[in-house]
């Protein structure tokens, strides 16, 4: 996982990186039951990719659904991996599931 993607251990971490944030957000929703373990796996280098390319223009957070639970309630996760892109506190945009680095810069580009 890429330096860039800040790590939130509860729900008050997580939205403390959101307030402090000057720029929109990629919230990184992930699991730690058995069949959500290697999806997130495999997403980690692709977020933390997009992380380090849009360093200037985008905060990303990664939150344990377990751990974050009001955050997962929220923003309405219902699976893992999921992420939600927020400007100003507002979801924008939303995804699940494996994404290819391509298919992440789609979900991001059209609001960045």
């Amino acid at each position: 996982m890429a330096r860039r993607v800040h790590q939130a251990r509860e729900d008050a971490e997580f939205d403390f990186i959101l307030r402090m944030s000057s720029v929109p957000v990629l919230a990184y929703f992930v699991g730690t039951w058995p069949k959500a373990i290697e999806p997130c796996r495999t997403m980690d280098p692709v977020v933390g990719a997009v992380a380090d390319a849009y360093a200037d223009r985008l905060t990303v957070v990664r939150a344990d659904i377990t751990r974050c639970p009001e955050a997962t309630r929220r923003h309405q996760v219902a699976g893992a991996p999921s992420y939600v892109l927020l400007k100003d506190g507002e979801a924008v945009a939303s995804g699940t599931g494996v994404l290819t680095d391509a298919g992440m810069r789609d979900l991001l580009d059209d609001h960045l």
